[in-house]
């Protein structure tokens, strides 16, 4: 929604917004393009009338913004339908699709564009490091879209993506996610098939080849050509390091790439495969798209180093599923090696809260040497169950004032702290580095 607050006023729109609880990276970026950002969901904030409210998809009826906004009827629309009707219309979209790694390989794919002289428009879910700012709008008919499966709105349960359009879709993968709004995993096989169904013939598909799940997707009705990266697939990545931070990037037979970059990680190394073989589709030759990654940093809270304080490292990610955190385990453990590894993790996502994932989460935390995880007032499930199955490497707390303290207590001097969430988990980053100290 920040994002879409970008783009109207780039159009020309007098633009202000309501929220509750908005945090980093996200108001951050508002104030700095002073956009104003009002607490709460006071009918007030209608006055004077909007010539157009865009609800997000966060607010149900009962909610007092939208009840005014009906009861006054006033015109609305979802943030999907108006970006696909003032945005993307007579522009040539690039979309990118899946559980995990949307935000990162749109970032990369933008960049991508950006490095060989495209002007891209775009809209991510995070912050790229390289532009600074999650939305812009050009004059290029070439336009990056993060396309997340998440419902479009109170009025329009068909997820976002099938709004966009897109000429170009990356597929990253399908796992079962967001427990609030499908039932199971089939239902969100079949908004990613109404997605592809989208998809013209002269496009292009980029799909994991490793992902039973997509296949299976696209087994249901594929009218678009195919392209699929991974191990033995078209376009697949051959580590030069341990760590990913440099790979070999083959097209067929062929080596047509090399990268070398500041992210670290396999499963990057797969985003930047997606990416690169998406930015072929609009004409970017795979060497020059290597040359852009080389100069490419992450997304905010993307394994973001918050801080060194007393020799301890304080990374920041966004993980919130157990696939996800495996692979930033992976990631870290191979960048750090022996070095003790400590996991924070917030179970915030509605899924996570359901706990529709808890008997894969303690092997998903396996690589951490410890593992601290918050215990949310509320929570419907026995988190003792994930410290119970760590053995003497897990513990439940609270609060964050007493992980906060357990941490202090438990913290020396080489250690490396990944605190999990994809909320602002109170601070809790900033306030363990002021604890520590220079």
């Amino acid at each position: 929604m920040a994002g879409l607050a970008l783009l109207a006023r780039a159009l020309g729109h007098e633009v202000s917004g309501s929220d509750r609880g908005v945090y980093p990276p996200m108001s951050t970026q508002l104030a700095e393009q002073g956009i104003d950002v009002r607490e709460g969901y006071a009918p007030e904030h209608l006055v004077p009338a909007p010539d157009c409210v865009i609800i997000g998809n966060a607010l149900s009826r009962g909610n007092a913004l939208v009840e005014a906004v009906l009861d006054r009827d006033l015109p609305y629309t979802s943030g999907a339908q108006w970006v696909a009707e003032h945005v993307l219309r007579g522009r040539s979209v690039l979309a990118v699709a899946g559980t995990h790694g949307k935000t990162t390989t749109a970032s990369m794919l933008a960049w991508i564009l950006e490095y060989a002289g495209l002007d891209p428009g775009f809209l991510i879910g995070g912050v790229p490091a390289n532009f600074g700012v999650s939305a812009r709008l050009t004059s290029s008919r070439w336009f990056v879209i993060e396309a997340d499966e998440y419902d479009t709105a109170f009025f329009d349960k068909r997820s976002k993506f099938v709004h966009y359009r897109p000429r170009t879709l990356v597929l990253n993968n399908l796992e079962y996610d967001h427990a609030d709004i499908f039932p199971d995993l089939e239902s969100i096989k079949r908004q990613f098939h109404y997605l592809v169904r989208t998809v013209p013939a002269s496009g292009r598909i980029v799909t994991n080849g490793a992902d039973a799940n997509l296949e299976q997707t696209l087994a249901l009705g594929c009218w678009t050509p195919v392209e699929r990266f991974g191990p033995g697939q078209t376009w697949r990545a051959e580590l030069l390091t341990a760590d990913g931070s440099q790979f070999r990037v083959h097209r067929g037979a062929r080596a047509v790439a090399e990268v070398r970059w500041s992210l670290f990680g396999a499963h990057n190394a797969d985003n930047a495969l997606a990416a690169i073989a998406a930015a072929a589709h609009a004409g970017v030759a795979p060497e020059r798209a290597a040359a852009a990654l080389t100069a490419f940093h992450n997304t905010r809270r993307r394994l973001e180093v918050r801080g060194v304080a007393r020799g301890v490292t304080v990374y920041d990610d966004f993980a919130h599923h157990p696939t996800a955190i495996r692979a930033t385990l992976a990631a870290l453990r191979a960048r750090v090696g022996a070095a003790r590894i400590i996991a924070v993790l917030e179970p915030r996502s509605n899924t996570m809260r359901l706990g529709v994932h808890r008997a894969t989460l303690a092997a998903a935390l396996a690589a951490a040497d410890r593992a601290l995880l918050l215990r949310p007032e509320g929570l419907p499930w026995d988190i003792g169950e994930v410290t119970r199955a760590l053995g003497g490497r897990g513990a439940a707390h609270d609060s964050t004032a007493a992980l906060l303290e357990a941490l202090v207590a438990e913290l020396r001097p080489g250690d490396h702290v990944l605190i999990m969430s994809n909320g602002s988990f109170d601070r809790l980053h900033a306030r363990l580095l002021e604890r520590l100290g220079p």
